[in-house]
Parts: C-alpha cells; structure tokens; sequence
C-alpha cells in the first residue's frame, strides 16, 4: 500500500552583483525563485535546473553548486498524501539588462536588517523589541530566548556576525515574525517569498558570505577587468559591511589573487585608477588551499 510519495524539486539562488547592490533572480514579480521538478528527462540535477531557468528567465548561468536539500514535513505543499524534496542551487551570474523574463530583486528587499554598510540598521530596534516581547511570553524558556537573540542579532558583547543570516531568518520564524510563519503582512518584516523561498535564499547568503572569506569565487560575479575599488565594493555588497581600504588592498596584493592589464579607468571625477583582472593560475593554485578574502571592519 503506498502511503505517500516525494516530489523532487530543483530550486535556484542566483546572484549577481549590479552597482553597489546584491542583487537575486526572481519569478513571480519577485515573489519566488527560479525552480521546477526533476524531470525524468533531465540527465542530471544541475542540467535540469538550467533546463528550468532558461524556461523561465532565458538568463544564462555559468558557475553553480548544490547548495541544501530542503525536506522538513512541514514545508508548504501541495502534494496531497505527499511531500515536496527542494535540491537547491546556488549560482553566481553578471545581470544582464533585458535578457528573458528574471525579475531582479536587491537581497536587503528580503532581509533589510542583514545591510550594515551604512552603520546599525534602524529595523533592528523594531526586531529586538519584538524578540523582547515574544521571549518574555514564555517565561519557562525566557532567558534562552534572550540569549538566542542577543547572540543571533550581535548584542551579546561579540558583534555582528554576518554569516548567521540563516540563523537569524529561522529565529524571526520562530517568533512568528514574518509572514511565512503565519504572521499578518502588517506585521511581517521584510518582503515575503512564496512557501519557504526566503529561508531557501537566507542559505544562499550565508553560504556566499562565508564562502567569500576562504575561496575566491567572488571573481565569478567581476567583468574581465575591475579597479580594486570595485572588488571591494562587490565584496562589501555581499557581506553587508564596510572594509578597512588598505587593509583589503594589502591582503590582495600579499596573496597575488590580481594583475594589471596596463589600462585605467576614471572613478568619481578622481585620478584614473589602475584596472586589474583575475589571475586564473592563482584559482587553480589555491582550490584545494583556499583564498581569505579580507572582511576586517572600519
């Protein structure tokens, strides 16, 4: 007798960088992101996600890895008697004006307390003083509340911790602070996403922010050539944090990761600026070693 059976789901966290902004590729006016099932058809898992993100964007996609596999009972489902398996991706991708339908969405529309780059974000005192309310209204679990968020949001003596994106989504759910959970849209904080699509895309974040720290993938979101100005401000967009400029220029050099082309380019009405471009020896030197990528702070 068959009791149940599982859908498997491919699902996309794409992203590039547009600007001074993190920027994710979305459907549904932006309320979902790329994704379809695995299709008997499909030769693996990552061609049938192309398969589904050209379908549905016509966007092309060049690096990708399998990010999580989403599979918790009480997920949104609309398999009667069934459950719905999400195998998610994440890619990098350079936007591209007017090719196929994507709907680009910055990331901080999502998760506005995760941008630090011009100082504490005015949402967190609303956060803290709901994380408040719903920890004292247990009083048996009271005081681990608090210490969740205090940890969770950086208010436990230790600082922001950007790689807890993720953790910080699920606690907000856990306190029935955004929509997902059941909340009213009056009182969800930051956009909504259909089902479990922002907790899909918090993973996303928080794999890049830490992934940026110690393999040099963040080449993948520059064009051919770059200012150093403009890789620091790419990394600075994904951490949601400022950097210290000559600290961030001095471990670049140390660890040959550049080289100039010979050409310059003009920023802000300043001098010209000197155009670097990766060197692709040093990915393939480092990819078993790793690369750090600086996040020291101002």
């Amino acid at each position: 007798m068959t009791i149940g059976f599982a859908h498997a789901e491919l699902i996309a966290v794409l992203v590039a960088v547009t600007g001074d902004e993190p920027r994710v590729m979305t459907i549904r006016s932006g309320n979902a992101l790329p994704s379809g099932p695995f299709e008997m058809g499909h030769r693996t898992l990552q061609s049938g996600l192309r398969e589904w993100v050209q379908e549905q964007t016509e966007h092309p996609v060049g690096y990708l890895e399998q990010l999580y596999t989403f599979a918790d009972r009480d997920r949104n489902n609309d398999i009667p008697g069934g459950r719905t398996i999400s195998i998610s991706y994440l890619g990098l991708v350079n936007e591209q004006s007017g090719a196929g339908r994507p709907g680009w969405h910055g990331w901080y529309e999502y998760f506005p307390w995760e941008d630090h780059r011009q100082g504490r974000p005015a949402v967190l005192d609303e956060i803290m003083a709901r994380l408040r309310s719903w920890a004292d209204a247990d009083p048996a679990r009271r005081d681990h509340r608090h210490r969740r968020a205090d940890f969770t949001f950086g208010l436990d003596g230790g600082g922001w911790n950007e790689d807890l994106a993720l953790q910080r989504y699920e606690l907000l759910y856990e306190a029935g602070l955004v929509s997902e959970a059941g909340c009213g849209v009056e009182a969800n904080l930051g956009r909504a996403m259909f089902a479990d699509h922002r907790r899909i895309l918090a993973t996303g974040i928080a794999r890049l922010r830490a992934k940026i720290k110690y393999r040099p993938v963040v080449f993948e979101l520059m064009p051919d050539s770059f200012t150093l100005l403009r890789l620091q401000r790419t990394i600075e967009a994904l951490a949601g944090l400022t950097l210290h400029k000559q600290n961030f220029r001095r471990l670049i050099e140390q660890q040959e990761l550049v080289e100039e082309t010979g050409g310059t380019e003009s920023e802000t009405g300043g001098r010209p600026a000197k155009l670097f471009r990766f060197r692709h020896t040093v990915l393939e030197e480092r990819a078993l070693a790793g690369t750090k990528l600086p996040l020291s702070r101002n």
